[in-house]
């Protein structure tokens, strides 16, 4: 969680308080440190290659005005990211034509469990789901699915399960209730899990789930 890690073991502090001191190559360190996290946040975002450049390099613009404001209440390395899912975000409303914060949108109603889909696909996985997560090839087909998934579930899913930032936090950013948030990781969740689940499920073992009519 960002906002409860101890900053006495961020392995950044060192680098940052030398680069706030004004040693460059302390600061260009902390650029190689953090650089593939950035761009693989702003991709996955974005989805776009050439957009998630151009985050990259707004975000360390934004580091070079804005070092000495890092008040270490959490690690370098999320408030860095945080950095840089704000200006994914804002790139995104760029691209919608949206002048507010909130990505919600206008006619949004707050979402609610009530009406989440049940599965249409119900099966043990054939490996275990953390070996599997280990695997290039399976991290391309989770990459593959997360695109696929509606925006608003997308990013609620990347800001909180794959960055880990807090409830409170994924909602700030996003302009919108923590419940929605809620709401939407689960969707998001349940979405990924039967897309995966049709690929790597064991369909020798496939439940057909009830679906209940009135």
């Amino acid at each position: 969680m960002t906002q409860t890690t101890s900053t006495s073991t961020d392995p950044d502090i060192d680098l940052l308080r030398r680069a706030r001191a004004g040693d460059f190559k302390a600061f260009e360190q902390l650029v190689d440190r953090l650089q593939s996290r950035v761009y693989g946040l702003a991709l996955r975002m974005l989805g776009e290659p050439h957009d998630a450049e151009d985050v990259t390099q707004q975000t360390f613009l934004s580091l070079v005005e804005h070092l000495h404001e890092f008040r270490e209440e959490s690690t370098f390395r999320a408030w860095v990211l945080r950095i840089a899912a704000n200006h994914a975000l804002k790139r995104l409303r760029k691209c919608r034509g949206l002048p507010t914060v909130s990505l919600s949108g206008a006619d949004d109603a707050e979402e609610s469990y009530g009406d989440i889909p049940h599965p249409e696909v119900i099966a043990p996985w054939r490996d275990n789901p953390v070996e599997l997560a280990q695997r290039r090839e399976i991290r391309e087909l989770i990459d593959q699915a997360l695109r696929e998934l509606d925006e608003k579930h997308r990013l609620v899913f990347i800001l909180r399960d794959v960055e880990g930032f807090s409830i409170q936090e994924t909602a700030a950013m996003l302009g919108i209730s923590e419940a929605n948030v809620k709401v939407r990781l689960l969707r998001a969740r349940l979405a990924l899990r039967e897309k995966l689940t049709r690929i790597l499920g064991d369909e020798a073992a496939r439940v057909l789930p009830h679906h209940h009519t009135t």
